[in-house]
């Protein structure tokens, strides 16, 4: 197996290796597991593997998760099919940066990404590295958020297009999630910087120390989020992918951030994502 980085701040193309030859071989995959937290995200090309074998590989790095708004397939559960058409012009919910399901009590560890079908050109995705994001952040602003939390929504995003009362229920299953807006990588010990698109507000900004007057905390509490997720926008910290049918792409969720380019209507995009079950973050 090669290990061909990509750019300076992050990502890797594995080369030289199947993934199926992964779910048997403890060796080949400890060396994969190695690689992502090295690169944060892995990337292979021609792996024409079952959705099984898709399954299985995924399935080393922890249990699988569905998805309570996309669907999976109903053979193998945690298998997540992200399909677009022209027929859904404006099912746009992965055109911003963030990390999967932070609206959980304890988001995903990672996914395997799988591209089933995509256009001859765009659709291509990104990933930024948010434990960079963090180190590169002014010092007063390090200190000024290293105390603080913030609630992360399903409602505010996936619920956001549905009837009221299918919104409430969706919410009433998975309240909104506080987070550190800074969290502590349970693996190597690193900063990371821990809001994005799914991110609504801080909830113990409001303190004498940092509010006094009403413009203290609105809208300064809002710019002060914004920039933070602005900062995955930076190219520095990232790399893009241009997908091929059978072209995988393995990312760990407690790091980076990633964003679906949606350029590509009116052509049909097909990937299938194992999610791979998290711990909470501190």
């Amino acid at each position: 197996m090669q290990v061909e980085q990509l750019t300076c701040a992050i990502g890797a193309e594995l080369v030289g290796v199947n993934l199926a030859d992964a779910i048997h071989d403890d060796g080949l995959f400890a060396r994969i597991r190695a690689a992502l937290l090295e690169h944060r995200v892995l990337f292979l090309r021609d792996q024409n593997i079952s959705r099984g074998e898709h399954v299985a590989f995924a399935r080393r790095f922890g249990e699988l998760e569905g998805h309570p708004v996309a669907g999976s397939d109903p053979e193998h559960p945690g298998l997540v099919r992200i399909y677009k058409n022209p027929e859904q012009p404006n099912d746009r919910y992965e055109n911003a940066w963030h990390a999967d399901a932070t609206w959980r009590e304890a988001p995903q560890f990672g996914a395997v990404l799988r591209c089933v079908e995509c256009p001859p050109v765009g659709g291509d995705t990104m990933w930024a590295n948010m434990v960079l994001a963090y180190e590169n952040l002014p010092d007063h602003v390090k200190t000024q958020i290293a105390e603080l939390r913030a609630r992360h929504s399903i409602e505010a995003s996936f619920g956001a297009v549905m009837p009221t009362e299918k919104r409430l229920a969706l919410k009433a299953q998975f309240p909104d999630a506080e987070h550190p807006v800074v969290r502590t990588h349970p693996e190597t010990g690193e900063k990371v910087l821990f809001v994005n698109a799914f991110t609504t507000h801080f909830t113990n900004y409001h303190t004498p120390a940092r509010v006094r007057f009403g413009q203290d905390a609105s809208p300064g509490a809002g710019d002060l989020l914004r920039y933070l997720i602005s900062q995955a926008c930076i190219p520095e910290y990232q790399v893009r992918w241009r997908w091929k049918p059978n072209s995988i792409a393995i990312w760990d969720n407690r790091s980076t951030q990633h964003y679906a380019v949606m350029d590509y209507p009116p052509c049909h995009r097909k990937m299938e994502r194992a999610g791979i079950v998290g711990d909470k973050p501190y």
